[in-house]
């Protein structure tokens, strides 16, 4: 009985649910991204690029950050547009399982940073599921793919 509530409720509203799921795994980059493009409320590119290399990324970080940096900001706002959604979740994939490995290497940290930085780096695997989930299903009716 509550599985033929859940899935009547999951079928009438799947355009809107489908909506609020692309806006809040969006929006989770969008802030981000953007301060690495203008420097404001984030590093800024030289800043995240300057990490990069010393993350041991190699070639010129500033181009790495360039690339991030567009990737999860443009990639974000598609996303939560429903442009090329399928193309956006699959680069934010990479980007998040990219970042995952970077920033949250907690098999190489200290004892005292291992549980935040395994914690993270499993959340970021989660969301790279999510975003699995937005490349295999697409945007939904209430997107701009679908005009």
């Amino acid at each position: 009985m509550a599985l033929r509530i859940l899935d009547s409720i999951a079928a009438r509203n799947e355009g809107v649910i489908l909506l609020l799921g692309r806006l809040a795994i969006g929006w989770l980059y969008l802030p981000s991204g953007f301060g690495k493009l203008t420097g404001i409320h984030g590093p800024g590119l030289e800043g995240f690029g300057k990490y990069l290399t010393g993350k041991g990324v190699p070639g010129p970080g500033i181009a790495w950050a360039v690339v991030a940096a567009c990737i999860e900001f443009f990639g974000s706002a598609a996303i939560i547009l429903g442009i090329q959604t399928r193309v956006a979740a699959a680069l934010m994939v990479v980007f998040t399982i990219v970042a995952a490995f970077l920033g949250h290497p907690f098999w190489a940290t200290a004892a005292d940073q291992y549980q935040a930085q395994y914690i993270n780096f499993f959340k970021n695997v989660a969301i790279a599921g999510g975003l699995l989930y937005v490349f295999v299903r697409g945007a939904g009716p209430i997107s701009v793919d679908r005009r």
